[in-house]
């Protein structure tokens, strides 16, 4: 069943998932690396966007993720 707490829950793994996320391991790959974002002159591309967003949510959700999964846990150990 969806519900409101499903959603929030999959949020908040996706979340963590974006912060766990190593650039040097994972996404060197597919060539996404900081180096390529600092080349470039001129405006930015998705790529150079999607990373910005990724060291964005990494750097201002990094506190708030852990009271969050504290009480993710805490609703799941209590309520099931």
């Amino acid at each position: 069943m969806f519900t409101l707490w499903s959603l929030i829950e999959a949020s908040l793994l996706c979340l963590n998932a974006v912060c766990i996320l190593n650039e040097e391991r994972f996404l060197a790959r597919f060539g996404w690396r900081r180096q390529m974002v600092q080349q470039e002159l001129g405006p930015p591309s998705t790529t150079e966007q999607i990373l910005f967003i990724i060291r964005s949510i990494r750097t201002v959700a990094k506190i708030p993720l852990i009271f969050l999964n504290i009480i993710a846990i805490t609703f799941k150990l209590l309520f099931g």
